[in-house]
């Protein structure tokens, strides 16, 4: 039988490469243990959740049409609600992608005349086009809801005074995004998020706060809808799905802000009373089941390429030693070669298409070519492994995922093999 290194050898990492990695895990331990003790804790939330709203195999049952008392999606909701401590929620195959989940949150809540404030800088590139950052037919822009936003200061803190400055009369909305997309920023906790919307609200009480939560799901054992957001907005393809929704987002937050938001997602007077699960309702129930220890594993493959390509001398952020608080890990690889290579070995880890060799392409709503890896069983899957970046300076690539630790592990050990075989590391 061979032995653990013998099969790494032959599923393609080298000797020189296995034993930097093996030096790095060995040191991760004590933190691995409290990654696991957080995932206890959240997957024990969820299941109270299940278990308060009496989740049983008829809440399995599929429905189409018009999806009329639809059970199982009603007893979903229900959960995701109770999870998030709010007092509603919508949970949906129709919602296509976080970004549909953001944009039907925004369009339902503002109307024309109003005015959104992004108070972190600018959002997600995928939400250039939907605000009328770039001029775009259907936008936020074209309705006529204006945009500004308040830059972080240097040291990535948040500029109060700028802030205060900004809101004014017409500010109906303030939308703040967790982790850092394309930015080398860092990502927020939720107690800084908490701490912001507690000024944003003493400022102005009667605005509405959304939270961009996407990738921080389950990673601490609060939620920004805990300190005051009035939304929390995500997808299920990344850490609320576990890896097995195959589609899907969610809104969470008042039922005020949920109902307005699911006349947008359907129509005025229907909202979410129509909109049938399809057969989804038991992947999505088992998916966020298991969510909280899926993130742990996804964490768990974060800190470890933080750790391995920081020692190498290569800018990550977080750093090595920095608390978590999304499942990206930053690493800026200074070169394109390097991101190419680096997004190669991710995809050649993977049990979907490890054959194949990723290239930048122009990509659906960014502004520059992107590199992704994404060797997935739900395509595009950010939970699952996968790496990508936007080919521009400093060409950093985001890492995030793993279904399993043991699969993270591997694909970081696979990205840095391309690294050392094109030379462009040396151990």
């Amino acid at each position: 039988m061979l032995s653990t290194k013998d099969y790494y050898k032959e599923n393609g990492i080298s000797e020189p490469v296995y034993n930097y990695c093996k030096d790095i895990q060995s040191s991760l331990l004590d933190r691995f243990a409290e990654i696991d003790e957080t995932a206890e804790y959240n997957q024990l939330k969820v299941l109270s959740a299940m278990r308060k709203n009496h989740v049983s195999e008829a809440h399995f049952a599929p429905t189409t049409g018009y999806g009329y008392d639809d059970l199982g999606r009603e007893a979903l909701e229900k959960v995701y609600a109770d999870v998030f401590h709010t007092e509603a929620a919508l949970v949906r195959p129709v919602i296509q992608c976080g970004t549909h989940a953001l944009s039907i949150a925004l369009f339902g809540n503002l109307r024309p005349g109003d005015e959104l404030l992004s108070p972190v800088g600018k959002p997600y590139d995928t939400l250039d086009d939907i605000i009328g950052i770039n001029p775009t037919p259907g936008s936020l822009a074209e309705y006529g809801v204006k945009y500004r936003q308040v830059d972080l200061k240097e040291d990535f803190s948040f500029d109060y005074e700028g802030i205060k400055a900004a809101l004014n009369d017409k500010t109906k909305l303030v939308t703040i995004q967790r982790s850092k997309g394309y930015a080398t920023r860092p990502t927020f906790s939720v107690e800084q998020i908490g701490e912001l919307i507690a000024f944003i609200k003493k400022c102005k009480p009667d605005v509405t706060v959304m939270v961009d939560n996407c990738y921080g799901e389950f990673v601490e054992r609060i939620e920004p809808s805990d300190v005051g957001a009035d939304m929390v907005v995500g997808s299920l393809i990344k850490n609320p799905g576990g890896g097995l929704a195959p589609v899907g987002g969610y809104i969470a937050g008042t039922k005020k802000c949920v109902d307005m938001a699911s006349y947008r997602m359907t129509c005025p007077g229907l909202g979410g009373e129509i909109g049938p699960s399809l057969g989804l309702n038991r992947t999505f129930f088992e998916g966020f089941f298991l969510a909280p220890t899926v993130t742990a594993s996804a964490l768990k493959g974060a800190i470890f390429a933080a750790n391995i390509y920081e020692k190498l001398g290569f800018p990550v952020i977080p750093n090595a030693t920095e608390p978590r608080y999304d499942i990206i890990q930053a690493v800026t690889l200074g070169t394109p070669e390097g991101l190419c290579a680096f997004c190669e070995g991710i995809q050649a880890a993977s049990p979907v298409d490890s054959h194949v060799t990723p290239e930048p392409w122009d990509m659906p709503g960014y502004n520059d070519q992107v590199i992704m890896a994404a060797g997935t069983f739900v395509s595009g899957a950010s939970i699952e492994l996968s790496a990508d970046g936007p080919m521009r300076e400093p060409y950093a690539v985001y890492f995030q995922g793993g279904l399993t630790w043991a699969h993270a592990k591997y694909g970081i050990m696979m990205s840095l093999e391309r690294m050392y075989e094109k030379g462009l590391v040396k151990l």
